[in-house]
């Protein structure tokens, strides 16, 4: 880790939607792991994964699997997951602590992944991640395709949702957040003046700006309120924002990572991106060029997909079912043959 913060396990907050039959031996048991956007906070997504809970209870009663749902927030955004808070100064270097990297969060993720497939592991794994948990699940299979990360983890999918896979610096928000690092003032002050004004507002205006301006509905809005008002959030956010920028540039996985091993027995894609036609932080050319390459690739198996219903990047906050929906015909390609 990139910080002698200590990470409390044990607290990070998560969501888990177990299958109904997770404990019938007949099923074939899959998990579908679910990785956050920034500000990676697990309640933003409740009403995306509850949604899909429900459907795939109605795919259960149709095949022989179990699916089990599972998310976490990612480090550093509950000011309990980690000890002491960021910048505290700490012997021997005499250094403050800092936020965690995009590295943290992927090596912290991979290690979750690996201990919920152990000791006893589930049949297949598919990982969904959002914009830039998007990239830690592409990293993780490139990771996994390398050296496996365990014996027991069978990675089969991942569903990649309005992903930032490369140049995010390029896109509208990307060039923001990109020209505020480039800044020494601002790189190093940005997050503590925007602490203080968050701190000088009363809750119930910032509530109501939050519902009434940004049109936030309750669990939205429960969400960025506990994010705003947390000691270390505001700083975790900006600090891995400005890591994404330098981190993901040019794509640097080889070609067989979209491809199947012949001796899988698969029969969905490998990979399903589900991109918006608009969004602030995919500049266009860069996702046409994606797309590109991987149509390209005869023996890859990715299928890519560009939104025409208007979904936002964001899409947990009013998009949710939408969404879903698409994720729950992906996962009964996936699993197709996992039939009676």
């Amino acid at each position: 880790m990139s910080t002698t913060t200590t990470i409390k396990q044990d607290a990070i907050p998560y969501l888990e939607f177990p299958s109904p039959n997770r404990n019938n031996p007949s099923r074939k048991q899959c998990l579908v792991f679910f990785i956050t956007g920034n500000p990676g906070l697990a309640s933003y997504y409740t009403p995306f994964l509850t949604h899909l809970r429900h459907l795939l209870d109605t795919l259960e009663s149709s095949n022989k699997a179990a699916y089990h749902i599972y998310t976490r927030n990612l480090l550093g955004f509950s000011d309990h997951d980690h000890s002491p808070p960021f910048g505290t100064t700490l012997p021997p270097s005499n250094l403050p602590t800092q936020p965690f990297t995009l590295e943290d969060q992927i090596i912290s993720l991979t290690s979750t992944l690996v201990s919920l497939n152990t000791p006893t592991p589930f049949t297949s794994c598919i990982l969904i991640g959002h914009s830039v948990g998007a990239y830690i699940a592409t990293e993780i299979f490139h990771r996994h395709h390398l050296t496996p990360l365990s014996a027991l983890l069978n990675l089969t999918s991942a569903i990649l949702l309005f992903p930032t896979l490369t140049h995010i610096a390029r896109s509208p928000s990307g060039q923001k957040l990109s020209f505020i690092a480039s800044q020494p003032l601002l790189n190093s002050y940005t997050h503590i003046l925007a602490k203080f004004i968050i701190n000088c507002l009363p809750t119930p205006i910032v509530s109501l700006i939050l519902s009434r301006i940004m049109k936030q509905p309750p669990h939205a809005l429960s969400t960025t309120l506990s994010f705003l008002q947390s000691q270390d959030g505001i700083w975790q956010a900006i600090h891995m924002g400005k890591d994404e920028m330098s981190t993901i540039t040019e794509e640097k996985w080889s070609s067989d990572l979209w491809h199947l091993a012949d001796d899988t027995e698969h029969s969905g894609e490998k990979f399903y991106f589900y991109f918006a036609k608009k969004d602030h932080w995919v500049a266009d050319e860069v996702r046409d060029a994606f797309i590109e390459r991987r149509e390209k690739d005869q023996n890859g198996r990715t299928k890519a997909t560009i939104c025409e219903e208007g979904v936002p990047h964001a899409f947990c906050i009013h998009h949710s079912e939408t969404v879903a929906e698409k994720v729950g015909v992906w996962i009964r390609e996936i699993t197709g043959s996992w039939t009676d």
